[in-house]
Protein backbone atom coordinates (compact mmCIF):
# COMPACT_ATOMS: atom_id res chain seq x y z
CA UNK A 1 0.00 0.00 0.00
CA UNK A 2 1.55 3.36 -0.99
CA UNK A 3 1.90 5.78 2.08
CA UNK A 4 0.48 9.40 1.99
CA UNK A 5 3.98 11.47 2.46
CA UNK A 6 3.96 14.14 5.50
CA UNK A 7 5.61 16.44 3.35
CA UNK A 8 5.05 17.19 -0.66
CA UNK A 9 7.79 16.83 -2.69
CA UNK A 10 8.73 19.77 -5.55
CA UNK A 11 7.17 18.92 -8.59
CA UNK A 12 9.03 20.17 -12.47
CA UNK A 13 8.16 19.89 -15.81
CA UNK A 14 10.78 17.96 -18.08
CA UNK A 15 8.75 17.34 -21.22
CA UNK A 16 6.18 18.81 -23.28
CA UNK A 17 4.33 17.98 -26.67
CA UNK A 18 1.82 19.97 -28.63
CA UNK A 19 -0.30 20.82 -31.48
CA UNK A 20 -1.73 24.05 -31.96
CA UNK A 21 -3.32 26.01 -34.56
CA UNK A 22 -0.30 28.02 -35.28
CA UNK A 23 2.39 25.07 -34.74
CA UNK A 24 3.08 21.78 -33.91
CA UNK A 25 6.23 21.95 -31.45
CA UNK A 26 6.62 24.47 -29.14
CA UNK A 27 9.55 26.16 -30.70
CA UNK A 28 7.07 26.67 -33.86
CA UNK A 29 3.99 27.47 -31.19
CA UNK A 30 6.52 30.20 -29.91
CA UNK A 31 8.21 31.73 -33.14
CA UNK A 32 4.88 32.57 -33.91
CA UNK A 33 3.68 33.82 -30.85
CA UNK A 34 6.56 36.05 -31.21
CA UNK A 35 5.64 36.91 -34.98
CA UNK A 36 2.07 37.84 -34.50
CA UNK A 37 0.92 34.77 -36.88
CA UNK A 38 -2.61 33.77 -36.21
CA UNK A 39 -3.73 30.18 -36.67
CA UNK A 40 -7.27 31.34 -36.86
CA UNK A 41 -9.07 30.28 -40.80
CA UNK A 42 -12.40 29.90 -42.55
CA UNK A 43 -14.08 27.26 -41.30
CA UNK A 44 -17.32 25.18 -42.65
CA UNK A 45 -18.80 22.57 -40.64
CA UNK A 46 -22.23 20.27 -41.45
CA UNK A 47 -25.88 21.87 -40.56
CA UNK A 48 -24.36 25.03 -38.94
CA UNK A 49 -22.46 26.18 -42.66
CA UNK A 50 -19.36 28.90 -42.63
CA UNK A 51 -17.53 30.32 -39.38
CA UNK A 52 -14.01 30.47 -38.28
CA UNK A 53 -11.49 28.09 -36.49
CA UNK A 54 -8.30 27.62 -35.12
CA UNK A 55 -7.33 24.41 -37.07
CA UNK A 56 -4.39 21.96 -36.04
CA UNK A 57 -1.98 20.24 -38.99
CA UNK A 58 0.39 18.12 -37.38
CA UNK A 59 1.43 14.92 -38.46
CA UNK A 60 -1.50 12.23 -38.01
CA UNK A 61 0.57 9.67 -38.79
CA UNK A 62 3.60 9.75 -36.83
CA UNK A 63 3.12 8.32 -34.18
CA UNK A 64 -0.17 6.38 -35.20
CA UNK A 65 -1.49 3.74 -37.67
CA UNK A 66 -4.47 4.68 -40.05
CA UNK A 67 -5.85 1.63 -38.80
CA UNK A 68 -5.54 3.36 -34.98
CA UNK A 69 -6.67 6.55 -36.66
CA UNK A 70 -10.16 5.07 -37.78
CA UNK A 71 -10.48 3.18 -34.87
CA UNK A 72 -10.25 6.20 -32.42
CA UNK A 73 -10.95 9.64 -32.36
CA UNK A 74 -9.24 13.07 -32.95
CA UNK A 75 -9.13 13.79 -29.20
CA UNK A 76 -7.73 10.44 -28.93
CA UNK A 77 -5.30 11.13 -31.95
CA UNK A 78 -4.23 14.77 -30.51
CA UNK A 79 -3.22 13.19 -27.18
CA UNK A 80 -1.00 10.69 -28.49
CA UNK A 81 1.00 12.95 -30.72
CA UNK A 82 1.26 15.63 -27.82
CA UNK A 83 2.23 12.40 -25.39
CA UNK A 84 4.82 11.17 -27.45
CA UNK A 85 6.27 14.60 -27.92
CA UNK A 86 6.28 15.18 -24.44
CA UNK A 87 8.41 11.95 -23.53
CA UNK A 88 10.64 12.52 -26.78
CA UNK A 89 11.34 16.02 -25.53
CA UNK A 90 11.95 14.57 -22.12
CA UNK A 91 14.56 12.16 -23.16
CA UNK A 92 12.26 9.14 -21.81
CA UNK A 93 12.54 6.31 -23.28
CA UNK A 94 9.54 3.84 -22.49
CA UNK A 95 11.25 0.68 -22.65
CA UNK A 96 13.84 1.50 -19.70
CA UNK A 97 11.00 2.69 -17.76
CA UNK A 98 8.74 0.80 -15.36
CA UNK A 99 5.23 2.24 -17.14
CA UNK A 100 3.23 1.03 -14.33
CA UNK A 101 4.32 3.89 -12.41
CA UNK A 102 3.61 6.48 -15.41
CA UNK A 103 0.08 7.99 -14.99
CA UNK A 104 -2.11 9.99 -17.74
CA UNK A 105 -3.96 12.92 -16.99
CA UNK A 106 -5.91 14.28 -19.79
CA UNK A 107 -8.32 17.82 -19.10
CA UNK A 108 -11.31 18.05 -21.47
CA UNK A 109 -13.81 20.59 -22.06
CA UNK A 110 -15.99 17.51 -22.76
CA UNK A 111 -16.03 14.52 -25.04
CA UNK A 112 -18.49 12.09 -27.03
CA UNK A 113 -20.41 15.08 -28.53
CA UNK A 114 -18.62 14.39 -31.73
CA UNK A 115 -19.11 10.90 -32.43
CA UNK A 116 -22.92 11.00 -31.53
CA UNK A 117 -23.45 13.71 -34.14
CA UNK A 118 -21.56 12.13 -36.16
CA UNK A 119 -23.12 8.12 -35.86
CA UNK A 120 -26.32 10.05 -35.94
CA UNK A 121 -25.83 11.36 -39.39
CA UNK A 122 -24.68 8.56 -40.56
CA UNK A 123 -27.43 6.67 -39.93
CA UNK A 124 -29.93 9.56 -40.98
CA UNK A 125 -28.94 7.93 -44.75
CA UNK A 126 -29.89 4.51 -43.83
CA UNK A 127 -33.76 6.23 -42.53
CA UNK A 128 -32.05 5.66 -38.88
CA UNK A 129 -31.46 2.07 -39.07
CA UNK A 130 -29.46 1.59 -35.42
CA UNK A 131 -28.22 -1.95 -37.38
CA UNK A 132 -25.61 0.90 -39.37
CA UNK A 133 -24.69 2.33 -35.78
CA UNK A 134 -20.82 1.59 -35.01
CA UNK A 135 -19.80 -1.03 -32.72
CA UNK A 136 -16.93 1.45 -31.77
CA UNK A 137 -19.13 4.23 -30.54
CA UNK A 138 -18.83 3.42 -27.33
CA UNK A 139 -15.39 3.51 -26.91
CA UNK A 140 -15.10 6.31 -28.08
CA UNK A 141 -16.87 8.25 -26.46
CA UNK A 142 -16.33 7.37 -22.60
CA UNK A 143 -14.88 10.08 -21.00
CA UNK A 144 -11.86 8.59 -20.64
CA UNK A 145 -10.91 8.27 -24.49
CA UNK A 146 -8.27 10.86 -25.07
CA UNK A 147 -6.46 9.48 -22.24
CA UNK A 148 -6.51 5.66 -22.52
CA UNK A 149 -6.26 5.94 -26.06
CA UNK A 150 -2.48 7.19 -24.96
CA UNK A 151 -2.11 4.12 -22.86
CA UNK A 152 -3.03 1.94 -26.01
CA UNK A 153 -0.56 3.97 -27.95
CA UNK A 154 2.04 3.51 -25.11
CA UNK A 155 1.52 0.80 -22.91
CA UNK A 156 2.02 2.90 -20.06
CA UNK A 157 -0.07 0.51 -17.67
CA UNK A 158 -0.13 3.10 -15.04
CA UNK A 159 -3.74 5.23 -13.87
CA UNK A 160 -5.22 7.11 -16.36
CA UNK A 161 -8.14 8.91 -16.70
CA UNK A 162 -9.78 12.66 -17.76
CA UNK A 163 -10.46 15.71 -16.13
CA UNK A 164 -13.69 17.24 -17.17
CA UNK A 165 -13.03 20.69 -15.80
CA UNK A 166 -14.62 22.78 -19.05
CA UNK A 167 -12.09 24.86 -20.18
CA UNK A 168 -10.51 24.63 -16.97
CA UNK A 169 -9.36 21.54 -18.08
CA UNK A 170 -5.55 22.25 -18.99
CA UNK A 171 -4.68 23.63 -16.04
CA UNK A 172 -6.60 20.65 -13.94
CA UNK A 173 -4.90 17.87 -15.79
CA UNK A 174 -1.28 19.38 -15.04
CA UNK A 175 -2.62 20.00 -11.18
CA UNK A 176 -4.25 16.53 -11.18
CA UNK A 177 -0.67 15.13 -12.15
CA UNK A 178 1.15 16.77 -9.81
CA UNK A 179 -0.76 15.81 -6.99
CA UNK A 180 -0.60 12.29 -7.70
CA UNK A 181 3.16 12.67 -7.93
CA UNK A 182 3.18 14.58 -4.84
CA UNK A 183 0.97 11.42 -3.31
CA UNK A 184 3.50 8.75 -4.60
CA UNK A 185 0.46 7.07 -6.88
CA UNK A 186 3.31 7.62 -10.00
CA UNK A 187 6.99 8.18 -10.77
CA UNK A 188 6.05 10.51 -13.67
CA UNK A 189 3.12 12.07 -15.10
CA UNK A 190 1.81 12.56 -18.66
CA UNK A 191 -0.75 15.40 -17.76
CA UNK A 192 -2.39 18.67 -19.42
CA UNK A 193 -5.45 18.93 -21.89
CA UNK A 194 -6.58 18.35 -25.23
CA UNK A 195 -9.79 19.49 -27.55
CA UNK A 196 -11.46 18.79 -30.37
CA UNK A 197 -14.28 20.65 -29.83
CA UNK A 198 -14.69 22.36 -33.63
CA UNK A 199 -15.96 18.59 -34.96
CA UNK A 200 -18.95 19.36 -33.26
CA UNK A 201 -21.32 21.29 -34.76
CA UNK A 202 -23.61 21.80 -31.31
CA UNK A 203 -20.84 24.44 -29.88
CA UNK A 204 -20.88 26.64 -32.63
CA UNK A 205 -24.55 26.48 -32.37
CA UNK A 206 -24.87 27.13 -29.15
CA UNK A 207 -22.28 29.92 -28.50
CA UNK A 208 -23.75 31.62 -31.63
CA UNK A 209 -27.24 31.17 -29.34
CA UNK A 210 -25.75 32.84 -26.81
CA UNK A 211 -24.67 35.43 -28.91
CA UNK A 212 -20.92 34.53 -27.94
CA UNK A 213 -19.46 33.12 -31.13
CA UNK A 214 -17.13 35.76 -32.73
CA UNK A 215 -17.59 37.45 -36.16
CA UNK A 216 -14.79 39.64 -38.25
CA UNK A 217 -14.49 40.08 -42.13
CA UNK A 218 -10.87 38.86 -41.61
CA UNK A 219 -10.46 35.80 -39.78
CA UNK A 220 -7.40 36.56 -38.31
CA UNK A 221 -8.92 38.84 -36.20
CA UNK A 222 -12.01 37.46 -34.87
CA UNK A 223 -10.06 36.84 -31.91
CA UNK A 224 -9.60 40.20 -30.50
CA UNK A 225 -9.42 39.69 -26.28
CA UNK A 226 -9.58 43.88 -24.83
CA UNK A 227 -10.56 45.32 -27.83
CA UNK A 228 -13.29 47.45 -27.64
CA UNK A 229 -14.87 46.03 -30.59
CA UNK A 230 -14.92 42.15 -29.71
CA UNK A 231 -17.48 40.13 -30.14
CA UNK A 232 -17.42 36.91 -29.08
CA UNK A 233 -15.78 33.17 -29.08
CA UNK A 234 -13.39 31.21 -32.06
CA UNK A 235 -13.85 27.85 -31.13
CA UNK A 236 -10.35 25.81 -31.87
CA UNK A 237 -9.00 22.52 -31.15
CA UNK A 238 -5.60 21.73 -29.92
CA UNK A 239 -3.95 19.98 -26.98
CA UNK A 240 -0.64 20.34 -24.70
CA UNK A 241 0.62 17.42 -22.41
CA UNK A 242 3.62 17.51 -20.13
CA UNK A 243 5.83 15.12 -18.63
CA UNK A 244 6.08 16.16 -14.85
CA UNK A 245 8.14 14.64 -12.59
CA UNK A 246 9.11 14.53 -8.99
CA UNK A 247 12.27 17.10 -8.83
CA UNK A 248 14.81 14.68 -6.96
CA UNK A 249 13.59 11.86 -10.03
CA UNK A 250 14.42 14.53 -12.56
CA UNK A 251 17.79 15.03 -11.32
CA UNK A 252 18.60 11.73 -10.55
CA UNK A 253 18.12 10.66 -14.00
CA UNK A 254 19.94 13.46 -15.37
CA UNK A 255 16.50 15.43 -17.21
CA UNK A 256 16.43 19.16 -18.54
CA UNK A 257 13.83 20.87 -16.30
CA UNK A 258 11.77 23.31 -18.19
CA UNK A 259 9.64 24.89 -15.15
CA UNK A 260 8.82 23.87 -11.75
CA UNK A 261 5.16 24.03 -10.38
CA UNK A 262 5.28 26.74 -7.16
CA UNK A 263 1.28 26.66 -6.56
CA UNK A 264 -2.30 26.54 -7.18
CA UNK A 265 -5.49 27.14 -6.63
CA UNK A 266 -9.24 25.43 -8.28
CA UNK A 267 -12.50 27.17 -6.87
CA UNK A 268 -15.92 27.88 -7.42
CA UNK A 269 -18.21 30.67 -8.19
CA UNK A 270 -21.50 29.05 -7.65
CA UNK A 271 -23.35 31.88 -9.58
CA UNK A 272 -24.37 31.11 -12.68
CA UNK A 273 -23.78 28.35 -15.30
CA UNK A 274 -22.24 30.03 -18.15
CA UNK A 275 -21.28 34.05 -16.07
CA UNK A 276 -18.36 34.20 -14.68
CA UNK A 277 -17.87 36.37 -10.65
CA UNK A 278 -14.74 38.25 -10.84
CA UNK A 279 -14.85 38.11 -6.98
CA UNK A 280 -14.39 33.98 -7.01
CA UNK A 281 -11.30 34.64 -9.74
CA UNK A 282 -9.70 37.16 -7.28
CA UNK A 283 -9.92 34.36 -4.52
CA UNK A 284 -8.61 31.75 -6.83
CA UNK A 285 -5.71 33.96 -8.11
CA UNK A 286 -4.97 34.90 -4.35
CA UNK A 287 -5.16 31.02 -2.86
CA UNK A 288 -2.35 30.34 -5.45
CA UNK A 289 -0.10 32.88 -4.55
CA UNK A 290 -0.80 32.37 -0.96
CA UNK A 291 0.29 28.65 -1.51
CA UNK A 292 3.40 29.57 -3.44
CA UNK A 293 4.43 31.71 -0.88
CA UNK A 294 4.64 35.00 -3.15
CA UNK A 295 2.98 37.87 -3.59
CA UNK A 296 1.78 39.98 -6.51
CA UNK A 297 4.79 41.67 -7.23
CA UNK A 298 6.63 37.94 -7.52
CA UNK A 299 4.75 37.35 -10.65
CA UNK A 300 6.29 38.11 -13.54
CA UNK A 301 3.82 37.30 -16.34
CA UNK A 302 0.10 36.81 -15.53
CA UNK A 303 -1.69 34.72 -18.67
CA UNK A 304 -5.23 36.02 -18.72
CA UNK A 305 -8.44 33.52 -19.56
CA UNK A 306 -9.64 36.17 -21.37
CA UNK A 307 -12.03 34.82 -24.89
CA UNK A 308 -12.33 37.79 -26.47
CA UNK A 309 -16.62 37.78 -25.35
CA UNK A 310 -17.77 41.22 -24.05
CA UNK A 311 -18.57 40.81 -20.24
CA UNK A 312 -16.37 38.54 -19.84
CA UNK A 313 -12.91 39.90 -20.82
CA UNK A 314 -14.09 42.88 -18.39
CA UNK A 315 -14.88 40.83 -15.63
CA UNK A 316 -11.64 38.98 -15.72
CA UNK A 317 -9.58 42.38 -16.09
CA UNK A 318 -11.56 43.94 -13.32
CA UNK A 319 -10.03 40.32 -11.22
CA UNK A 320 -6.71 40.50 -12.12
CA UNK A 321 -5.95 44.35 -11.61
CA UNK A 322 -7.09 44.21 -8.09
CA UNK A 323 -4.98 41.71 -7.60
CA UNK A 324 -1.76 43.18 -9.63
CA UNK A 325 -2.82 46.19 -10.83
CA UNK A 326 -0.01 47.81 -8.00
CA UNK A 327 2.55 45.47 -9.37
CA UNK A 328 5.63 47.27 -11.44
CA UNK A 329 6.54 43.84 -11.99
CA UNK A 330 4.04 41.93 -13.85
CA UNK A 331 3.02 42.06 -17.43
CA UNK A 332 0.02 40.40 -18.47
CA UNK A 333 -1.35 38.79 -21.91
CA UNK A 334 -3.59 36.59 -23.39
CA UNK A 335 -2.74 33.68 -26.50
CA UNK A 336 -6.42 33.02 -27.35
CA UNK A 337 -5.61 36.49 -29.87
CA UNK A 338 -3.67 33.78 -31.85
CA UNK A 339 -5.50 30.67 -31.98
CA UNK A 340 -8.39 31.06 -30.29
CA UNK A 341 -10.07 29.48 -27.27
CA UNK A 342 -8.86 25.55 -27.30
CA UNK A 343 -11.31 24.93 -24.88
CA UNK A 344 -9.82 22.00 -22.50
CA UNK A 345 -6.44 22.36 -23.88
CA UNK A 346 -6.58 26.06 -23.17
CA UNK A 347 -4.88 26.32 -20.09
CA UNK A 348 -2.11 24.05 -20.94
CA UNK A 349 -1.37 25.32 -24.32
CA UNK A 350 -1.18 28.58 -23.39
CA UNK A 351 1.03 28.18 -20.88
CA UNK A 352 3.35 26.38 -23.21
CA UNK A 353 3.46 29.83 -25.09
CA UNK A 354 5.03 31.77 -22.38
CA UNK A 355 7.42 29.21 -20.83
CA UNK A 356 10.32 29.82 -23.24
CA UNK A 357 10.55 33.24 -21.48
CA UNK A 358 11.75 32.03 -18.84
CA UNK A 359 14.99 31.94 -21.21
CA UNK A 360 14.86 34.73 -23.86
CA UNK A 361 13.17 37.17 -20.76
CA UNK A 362 10.60 38.09 -23.94
CA UNK A 363 7.12 38.35 -23.60
CA UNK A 364 4.90 38.04 -26.09
CA UNK A 365 1.75 40.27 -26.71
CA UNK A 366 -1.93 39.83 -27.14
CA UNK A 367 -2.40 40.80 -30.43
CA UNK A 368 -5.53 41.94 -33.12
CA UNK A 369 -6.15 45.44 -29.75
CA UNK A 370 -6.62 48.18 -32.36
CA UNK A 371 -8.90 50.14 -30.36
CA UNK A 372 -8.24 49.05 -26.45
CA UNK A 373 -11.32 48.78 -24.14
CA UNK A 374 -10.76 51.25 -21.44
CA UNK A 375 -12.73 49.05 -19.02
CA UNK A 376 -9.91 46.50 -19.82
CA UNK A 377 -6.80 48.79 -19.43
CA UNK A 378 -4.74 47.08 -16.81
CA UNK A 379 -1.35 47.94 -15.85
CA UNK A 380 1.36 46.03 -17.67
CA UNK A 381 -1.05 44.61 -20.51
CA UNK A 382 1.09 43.62 -23.62
CA UNK A 383 -0.47 44.64 -26.57
CA UNK A 384 0.36 44.39 -30.45
CA UNK A 385 4.63 43.92 -29.59
CA UNK A 386 6.56 41.58 -27.59
CA UNK A 387 7.83 43.41 -24.47
CA UNK A 388 11.70 42.61 -23.59
CA UNK A 389 12.43 42.69 -19.62
CA UNK A 390 15.22 42.31 -17.85
CA UNK A 391 14.25 38.44 -16.57
CA UNK A 392 11.23 36.47 -16.41
CA UNK A 393 11.08 33.93 -12.92
CA UNK A 394 7.26 33.42 -12.48
CA UNK A 395 4.41 33.11 -14.54
CA UNK A 396 0.95 32.59 -12.96
CA UNK A 397 -2.15 30.70 -15.82
CA UNK A 398 -5.65 31.47 -15.09
CA UNK A 399 -7.97 29.18 -16.73
CA UNK A 400 -11.76 29.37 -16.07
CA UNK A 401 -14.94 27.61 -17.54
CA UNK A 402 -18.65 27.27 -17.51
CA UNK A 403 -20.58 26.04 -14.63
CA UNK A 404 -18.14 28.56 -12.49
CA UNK A 405 -14.82 26.61 -12.58
CA UNK A 406 -11.72 28.35 -11.88
CA UNK A 407 -7.87 27.52 -11.76
CA UNK A 408 -5.02 29.52 -11.28
CA UNK A 409 -1.66 27.50 -11.52
CA UNK A 410 2.04 28.95 -10.74
CA UNK A 411 5.31 27.92 -12.43
CA UNK A 412 8.82 29.36 -11.73
CA UNK A 413 11.88 29.10 -13.41
CA UNK A 414 14.28 26.45 -12.33
CA UNK A 415 17.24 26.97 -10.19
Amino acid sequence: MTSVPTSFPRIVMTGVGLTSPNGNSLAEYRKNLLAGVSGVSPYEIRYFGKTVAGQCDYDTTKHQSRKSLRRGTRAGSIAIYCAREALDSAGVDLDKVDKSRIGVYVGTTEHGNVETEQQIYEISQYDYDTSYWSHHHNPRTVANNPAGEVTLSTGITGPHYAIGGACAGGNLGIIQGAQMLQLGECDMAIAGGVSESIHTFGIFASFKAEGALGEHEDPTLVSRPFDKNRNGIVVSEGGCLYVLERYEDAVARGAHIIAELAGWHVNSDAADFVLPLPERQNECMRGALKKAGMSPEDIHIVSTHATSTPLGDIQETGAVREVFGDSPTTSINNTKSYIGHTMGAAGSLELAGNLPSFQDGVVHPTINVTDLDPECEIRGLVINEPKETKGVDTILNLSFGMLGINSALIVKKPG
